[in-house]
């Protein structure tokens, strides 16, 4: 049987919808991978800067990138809704 051009119609939305909100996600995921790799970077750069033997500032990049990304991305998820 034949689509009705309204059941057509419904289903392209549909697609662009899902389609819309993939891409939404994916840059959502990249954005927290660039600040968690940012700020980790930063914390070891500051060590080898610094020149210490325990890498205090790595370890706070790591856990502060994660807050930082996670704020942003909860953020952006509200911001939407």
């Amino acid at each position: 049987m034949k689509k009705s051009k309204e059941e057509s119609n419904n289903s392209i939305e549909k697609r662009k919808k899902q389609v819309s909100s993939l891409a939404k996600y994916s840059g959502l995921a990249f954005q927290m991978i660039a600040i968690i790799l940012i700020v980790l970077f930063g914390g070891i750069k500051f060590d080898e800067y610094l020149k210490n033997e325990f890498p205090l500032f790595t370890i706070i990049g790591a856990f502060g990138g994660v807050v930082l990304s996670l704020y942003f991305a909860l953020k952006d998820f509200f911001k939407s809704k």
